[in-house]
């Protein structure tokens, strides 16, 4: 395999031989003067003003072994953090050299939680044994308000006089946040209108128990999105080469990172993974908020092979799409066909690359942390 990377400079001609160069290798052109009309921002942003401009980078090589994603890629990421660019391109190249990384696909769930009050501790029971009976009914009522969602199941957690009733979603190539409140909601009012109790109910559409845009430790356990894990092996050699560091040195680096993730009560265990989902976002139209809910993914590393570095990144939650929401702004379209993410389970592709992107960036840091460049780079590169 031939591997490249982006041209390195700040100039004008260095961005236009950059866009040249990718250009040659995705076959797509970047005209970054693209807009939307106003009439065509519905459903994404109320009281328009205008735009604005976001510098946009490529992070290159990543090669990916995946269940969806397969082949080699140009990341289009957007951030304003100086470094961040040249740190996941550096990781992308050791993995590369390495024979990639390997992503597999484990689920997509995404939940909306009502939650449903009665007057006395008694009454939830009957209540429950009654939405077991009518789950049929209930699934197909909120499955027609959406042409591809489905309701896989309801989780039901009791709590005194009150039952949070979690539904739990497929959410196809959408990253679902609006289909599943619709969905949800249209449920809920059959069974409000169906239900009979003696004292009355009332409910809430959500009780915050799926942890919409929050870092939870129910995410890291059951997932939200996408759950997505990738790996790679990368040879002391490489290691040395590139971040002139050693395995020995890593696994060490990740014991004490262990640690003092423990002593601060971090939701995961990660250095910064929150970095490369940001700056994906960002690029392809996602929700960005919901990063502080998918950036509790779990790192892990161990020896391989004699002395050469097993990384293993696991990410519960990642929440993308590839249609609807911000992937129909142009700029934002025009990034996702860079990545090949159009189309039938585009959305699992989209998420194996960001999982593998991050991984990329968590390996970076931390060879940087470990060889006493990480202030360096910044004073270089982010000031």
């Amino acid at each position: 395999m031939v591997l490249t990377t982006p041209h390195r400079g700040y100039s004008r001609k260095d961005t236009d031989t950059r866009k040249k160069w990718l250009a040659k290798h995705t076959g797509i052109e970047l005209d970054d003067t693209l807009r939307n009309e106003p009439e065509d921002l519905k459903g994404i942003i109320e009281n328009h003003v205008g735009f604005m401009n976001i510098p946009m980078a490529i992070a290159s090589p990543l090669v990916i072994n995946g269940s969806y994603a397969k082949g080699e890629f140009c990341v289009p990421i957007c951030t304003l953090e100086g470094t961040l660019a040249l740190s996941m391109s550096r990781g992308m190249l050791a993995t590369a050299l390495s024979g990639g990384i390997t992503t597999r696909h484990i689920k997509q769930e995404l939940s909306r939680s009502p939650v449903f009050i009665f007057e006395t501790i008694d009454e939830s029971g009957p209540f429950l044994e009654w939405v077991n009976k009518q789950h049929r009914k209930i699934k197909k009522v909120a499955e027609s308000t959406t042409k591809h969602g489905k309701l896989l199941r309801i989780d039901k957690y009791t709590s005194h006089n009150t039952l949070i009733l979690d539904f739990v979603y497929y959410t196809a190539e959408a990253s679902g946040q609006n289909m599943v409140t619709i969905a949800t909601s249209a449920a809920c009012k059959y069974i409000q209108e169906n239900y009979s109790s003696k004292n009355g109910f009332r409910y809430l559409i959500e009780s915050n128990f799926n942890s919409d845009k929050n870092p939870a430790y129910k995410t890291l356990l059951l997932g939200r999105g996408h759950h997505v894990v990738a790996s790679t092996i990368i040879s002391n050699r490489t290691l040395k080469r590139i971040f002139r560091s050693s395995t020995e040195n890593f696994l060490d680096g990740y014991r004490q990172l262990t640690i003092g993730s423990l002593l601060a009560g971090v939701v995961g265990l990660n250095l910064h993974v929150a970095n490369a989902l940001t700056a994906i976002y960002l690029a392809t139209g996602q929700d960005t908020a919901c990063v502080s809910e998918n950036s509790i993914g779990i790192m892990t590393c161990e020896m391989r092979n004699g002395d050469d570095l097993f990384l293993a990144l696991s990410m519960p939650s990642i929440t993308v799409g590839t249609v609807g929401g911000g992937t129909r702004l142009v700029q934002q379209k025009k990034n996702l066909e860079i990545l090949g993410c159009t189309g039938k389970n585009s959305s699992k592709k989209l998420a194996e690359i960001i999982c593998a992107s991050a991984l990329a960036l968590e390996l970076s840091l931390g060879g940087a942390i470990l060889s006493n460049e990480f202030a360096v780079s910044h004073l270089n590169y982010g000031r």
